[in-house]
């Protein structure tokens, strides 16, 4: 064969393509099962982070396993809800199952689709705190975190907070600063006011949180994001708490 012609340099590019496409996909496929492994024990660290049991670097040096098994340990219902705030189905606690959809979610939200958002309830001393995701967009791509809610429905126990690209010593912060994340705690949902939990600068109110200084874009980004998806919950925890008040009224 001439491999100095056309056709040859066509075929040999061809099957080396061919080739390193095929490596590329077994490769990908092999690897798939560790990379889920790894997306839910850090999903479900930010989770135990939110509601205060660790931080997330204290989770992220145990190891996955070990993560599981705290999630198991403290997780009592796990569920998904509709934009009603009824009970759609209950998540797996055998299989740690979890809802890690929430772009997709959030695009259902945004387009008044039908949604199913995810609920958490963890055991606290004896005392449950419920935690929810919120995911939206920062400055240079998505942010997302979870908020923890106190037994009585409506004060921050914690939060935790990501994202994929913000910019480091500003937005990063979001998930960087300890402190940043420390003004959520105790801090109180206004479930009957569109501004469920607001970020803003200058804080002042209950529901509101300081925004972080020199970061204003993705202080907004996270702002929308949580105000987007509290109020998708707002039916689900207006009708818990409304149930909780008629119980304590009975005993």
């Amino acid at each position: 064969m001439n491999t100095n012609n056309n056709v040859y340099t066509v075929v040999y590019s061809t099957v080396i393509v061919v080739i390193v496409a095929a490596i590329l996909a077994f490769a990908a496929q092999a690897l798939k099962p560790k990379q889920d492994a790894n997306i839910k024990a850090d999903t479900i660290s930010q989770m135990l982070s939110a509601a205060q049991f660790a931080t997330k670097d204290e989770l992220s040096k145990i190891g996955n396993d070990a993560v599981l098994a705290e999630y198991s340990k403290y997780i009592k219902e796990a569920y998904t809800i509709n934009g009603e705030g009824q009970k759609v189905r209950d998540l797996d606690l055998a299989s740690r199952e979890i809802v890690d959809n929430l772009k997709a979610q959030n695009t259902n939200l945004k387009k008044g689709k039908e949604v199913e958002l995810p609920v958490y309830i963890f055991d606290q001393a004896g005392k449950p705190v419920t935690v929810v995701p919120v995911y939206g967009a920062g400055l240079w791509g998505p942010v997302w975190g979870y908020i923890a809610f106190k037994d009585d429905l409506k004060t921050v126990a914690g939060a935790f907070f990501d994202h994929e690209s913000e910019t480091p010593g500003l937005g990063a912060k979001i998930k960087d600063d300890p402190e940043f994340r420390g003004k959520f705690v105790g801090k109180v949902a206004a479930w009957a006011s569109d501004k469920v939990l607001s970020i803003v600068k200058g804080a002042s109110a209950n529901n509101q949180v300081d925004a972080i200084t020199g970061a204003t874009m993705t202080s907004n980004g996270l702002g929308a994001a949580i105000e987007t998806w509290l109020n998708a919950y707002k039916p689900f925890f207006s009708a818990k708490a409304a149930a909780a008040g008629s119980q304590t009224m009975e005993e």
